[in-house]
């Protein structure tokens, strides 16, 4: 009998750093959504998540940009995002944030409920187990530290990367370690950040593999900053690329050739 059930309404919360280094990530989170069955919808008012100012103790400012994502996003049965800091910060630290305003609590509370990182809303959600992808090469893979902690995404990429056809996966040692990023720690400690991004460069070596996915922008702009600096040849793409398909852009790090003569 045919499933007469109607398409779930998702609003993609896109995030700053994709719209503004890697729409591709963004073109891939919609293809994977729709391919499953969703209606997608991007709303044109949405701005930042107010991580950064969460992050630097800028409480009232990080407010503001709640209350902002809140009303954008009001109205769809899901909310997802290609990120697991973005979406740990509407999950986890809207409620907490607006705990104490009346006309905001329980929309803060409505939102957390139903916002999903990309991967885990596929799996767990919409009991995605086969992609359809093929990617020809040897990944390995990072998981990032708002993802893993806040989120509990560890196997749910794992599992959909397994039915890719032609793709290896070589664990990397350290794979929960923090890459060095951090938002604004990596501005607050650059010292420091470069001292752990350089574990990571090392361990990612170690791999043998040709091509690092994560699922956080973030972490993927630092190490494949690293990675470039230190001449590696190691391709750098977001994990839904790979599970959408979507892989003719050329990797992160790399230049986009303008196709002129």
């Amino acid at each position: 009998m045919a499933d007469t059930r109607p398409a779930p309404r998702v609003g993609l919360f896109v995030t700053c750093l994709v719209d503004v280094y890697r729409p591709t990530v963004g073109f891939a989170a919609v293809k994977l959504l729709e391919d499953a069955g969703c209606t997608v919808e991007v709303p044109a008012s949405q701005t930042c998540c107010g991580q950064p100012a969460f992050n630097a103790g800028d409480r009232a400012t990080a407010r503001d940009l709640a209350r902002s994502t809140i009303a954008a996003f009001e109205g769809f049965d899901h909310v997802v995002v290609p990120s697991g800091s973005c979406a740990g910060q509407i999950r986890k630290h809207y409620p907490e944030l607006l705990a104490d305003d009346p006309a905001w609590a329980a929309r803060a509370r409505h939102l957390s409920a139903h916002t999903h990182e990309l991967v885990s809303f596929l799996t767990d959600v919409l009991g995605v187990t086969d992609t359809g992808a093929r990617y020809d090469g040897t990944i390995t893979y990072h998981d990032s530290c708002s993802g893993l902690r806040e989120l509990g995404v560890k196997e749910q990429p794992r599992r959909l990367l397994a039915k890719v056809e032609g793709l290896t996966l070589n664990e990397l040692p350290g794979a929960e370690v923090c890459c060095g990023f951090g938002g604004t720690f990596c501005v607050k400690y650059p010292d420091i950040s470069n001292r752990m991004v350089e574990a990571k460069t090392a361990d990612i070596a170690a791999t043998k593999a040709d091509t690092l996915l994560a699922g956080d922008m973030g972490c993927l702009l630092n190490m494949a900053g690293k990675l470039k600096r230190e001449g590696s040849a190691v391709r750098v793409r977001h994990v839904a690329e790979v599970l959408a398909g979507v892989t003719d852009t050329p990797p992160i790090g790399e230049p986009i050739k303008s196709g002129r003569a």
